[in-house]
């Protein structure tokens, strides 16, 4: 899978995606990070990507001009790639969406916002517009690592484990949330692992888990 970031600031992304899963992910293969640089396709000497808006109002919005030629030349290294970009009007972005995205392993182009907006003509370019929910950030690359990180993750091969993704929370969209976990020493001061945990019965650890997980 590519994943193409068309943003103002590129170093914001060094430590997500080069750290941890996310590194391996694209250290083995599974999946390539590239970088578009907005201000690379800026107007004039000052290579200027924003304006004020008309009608009036406080703050600058990005222009239309240097993302459309952000996203035709990211078009042009992956012509079948999916366009997103996060926005307040976007859906509420659900475990589902990152099922369906890793599974059809298509190519990602994401837009990360800036200012105080964007010219609106440009959703004329993209295909999905997504929110991660009711608040507001200074611009999009910290939804577009929300949106790479859940897609990433869910790649075959990228946990390691077979069931890694099977138990986990918000499976079926719902408000389902995965059983708590313990793991040694037994006892940490007066805190103590569940006896049903420690007893090799697996029917009743089963039974156990499924009460714990708000799923009822």
């Amino acid at each position: 899978m590519k994943i193409q970031i068309i943003t103002l600031f590129p170093e914001m992304f060094d430590g997500v995606l080069g750290s941890s899963m996310l590194w391996k992910a694209q250290k083995e293969g599974f999946v390539e990070y590239k970088y578009i640089n907005l201000r690379d396709f800026g107007l004039g000497p000052r290579k200027q990507v924003d304006d004020t808006p008309y009608g009036g109002g406080d703050g600058m919005l990005l222009r239309i001009e240097p993302l459309v030629a952000a996203i035709e030349k990211a078009k042009e290294n992956d012509p079948s790639a999916t366009v997103f970009l996060p926005t307040p009007r976007g859906k509420l972005y659900k475990q589902s969406d990152a099922k369906r995205l890793a599974e059809i392993k298509r190519g990602m182009i994401i837009i990360c916002p800036r200012y105080e907006g964007y010219d609106e003509r440009i959703t004329r370019w993209v295909d999905e517009q997504f929110c991660i929910g009711n608040y507001v950030l200074t611009g999009g690359e910290i939804p577009t690592m929300v949106l790479i990180d859940s897609v990433v993750r869910l790649l075959p091969g990228v946990l390691g484990g077979e069931t890694s993704t099977e138990i986990e929370s918000f499976q079926k969209d719902d408000t389902t949330i995965e059983f708590p976990q313990y793991t040694r020493p037994e006892k940490f001061r007066d805190l103590e692992v569940p006896k049903v945990l420690l007893s090799g019965h697996h029917a009743e650890i089963a039974k156990w888990r499924h009460r714990m997980s708000n799923n009822s």
